[in-house]
């Protein structure tokens, strides 16, 4: 039989409960008994002290003991005296047994000054029995010999039934506190594992696919941690699986437009309406290449997002790269009347791929040589900053609204206003760039520029070691 966790937490709080309560009645009874058998040890000396007083009172008045030894009735009638005068029970009820004392072990008896007896049954000379002198004008003239109470043994009625009671009353308050402990710790489990039953049924829904399942969380503790984790993997995997039916929308898009030219232009070809001249292959290469370039982004990307893109990492002077790449881009930008400037200083070193690093600036200058208007400008800055070097490409107008920016990195996002697919370009690019500055341990955003564009921002760690 398997049990669940609310019956686990339950039993083990009950448990822990039940044995507390025993302990605790044990603790309670035993300290009872103890204390109890102080207070009859405590009663027997004042009972002692009150005789030894009368005794040598009367020892000083009668001259001796010679009375005691012919009168036991006297004897025992001043031993009830003095228990009742000691435990303040007052006169006797009517109707109570003047024998009563009678039924009680005999424990105490007179000896003379050379320990003879005088008067009382006589008791064993064992370790047990303990001697009291009596003295007269600081001479001991006799003995009280007494034999003390075996444990737990009154010798009132009253004291046995106080005694029982509380004994009783011990074990029932025990009970009612294993009662009061069971129905606590049941809602206690219930309680606490209330939000462990909602996390469980929103993971069985979000196994089965629904990904908008989010869980309520009441607290800030571990269980109120585990729901706001919880929730943020639903939320995951729901913008996950809505980028991934965006993505496979748009590369069904990005291909059925260069597929559909070929095809128009090959049945074109069939049909007789068009020549096979250089300039019709020259639109069909065209196509071909915008395939290819698509497919390998997608290929390269997948290989980025899997981590299986080579990086061969080495102390690279930032700013020289930038300049070479720059000097490769001049040339285009001029042509677009785009005028192109670089701020930098050498001796700035990164580690990083060389190669990846230029396909990542590539591809930025390529965006913003597809997208800037003419006559536009743009800028590339490298500085030092703590603990890194800043790397910065920013173009004139058009720019990206604020609410996008943060998106243009996302797969096959385009702002359609502004870099519209007549541009050309699948929206990969960006998504590649940053997959790869996040390898080489830095970061990429977005902003306005102060030019009118867009402001890229790219930050890497400095290289501390040598260099040639």
């Amino acid at each position: 039989m398997r049990f669940g966790i609310s019956f686990k937490l339950f039993l083990a709080i009950v448990c822990s409960c039940i044995i507390i309560a025993l302990a605790m009645g044990g603790a309670v009874r035993f300290s009872f008994e103890r204390g109890f058998v102080s207070y009859i040890q405590e009663r027997e000396q004042q009972r002692l002290a009150l005789l030894a007083e009368v005794l040598e009172a009367d020892y000083v008045r009668e001259g001796g003991w010679t009375r005691w030894r012919e009168d036991e009735r006297r004897w025992r009638r001043l031993l009830r005296t003095l228990q009742r005068e000691a435990l303040n029970d007052g006169p006797r009820a009517p109707g109570a047994h003047a024998d009563h004392d009678r039924s009680l072990p005999p424990r105490t008896a007179l000896l003379d000054e050379q320990g003879a007896l005088v008067v009382g049954r006589g008791l064993p000379q064992n370790r047990d029995a303990q001697r009291y002198a009596l003295r007269v004008e600081d001479r001991t003239v006799g003995w009280l010999m007494t034999r003390p109470p075996p444990e737990m043994i009154v010798s009132n009625a009253v004291d046995q039934r106080f005694q029982e009671r509380q004994l009783m009353t011990t074990w029932v308050i025990v009970g009612l506190s294993v009662l009061l402990a069971t129905l606590v710790s049941l809602l206690f489990a219930r309680m606490l594992l209330a939000p462990v039953r909602r996390i469980t049924r929103a993971t069985h829904q979000l196994a089965r696919g629904d990904y908008t399942v989010r869980v309520v969380s009441r607290s800030s503790d571990e269980l109120g941690r585990l729901a706001d984790d919880f929730n943020r993997l639903a939320y995951s995997l729901e913008r996950n699986e809505q980028l991934r039916r965006d993505m496979m929308a748009d590369v069904s898009h990005e291909l059925r437009t260069p597929l559909a030219v070929l095809r128009g232009e090959i049945e074109a070809l069939q049909d007789g309406l068009r020549e096979p001249t250089a300039q019709t292959l020259a639109s069909l290469q065209h196509e071909v290449l915008l395939l290819s370039k698509l497919i390998d982004d997608l290929y390269e990307l997948s290989l980025a997002d899997a981590g299986a893109l080579n990086y061969r990492m080495e102390p690279i002077d930032l700013a020289a790269l930038v300049q070479d790449v720059v000097a490769v881009y001049r040339e285009r930008f001029a042509q677009r009347e785009i005028a192109l400037e670089l701020v930098s200083r050498p001796g700035l070193f990164m580690l990083g791929d060389a190669q990846r690093l230029t396909q990542l600036l590539g591809n930025i200058l390529e965006n913003s040589l597809r997208y800037t208007d003419a006559p536009g400008r743009a800028r590339l800055m490298v500085e030092a900053v703590q603990d890194g070097v800043r790397l910065i490409v920013e173009d004139s107008s058009p720019g990206v609204p604020e609410a996008m920016r943060s998106r243009i990195f996302e797969r096959l996002f385009r702002v359609e206003a502004s870099r519209s697919r007549e541009h050309g370009g699948a929206g990969l690019g960006l998504a590649i760039c940053q997959r790869i500055v996040q390898a080489h341990g830095g970061s990429i955003v977005a902003e306005g520029s102060e030019l009118g564009g867009v402001r890229m921002v790219m930050v890497f760690p400095t290289h501390d070691g040598d260099h040639e």
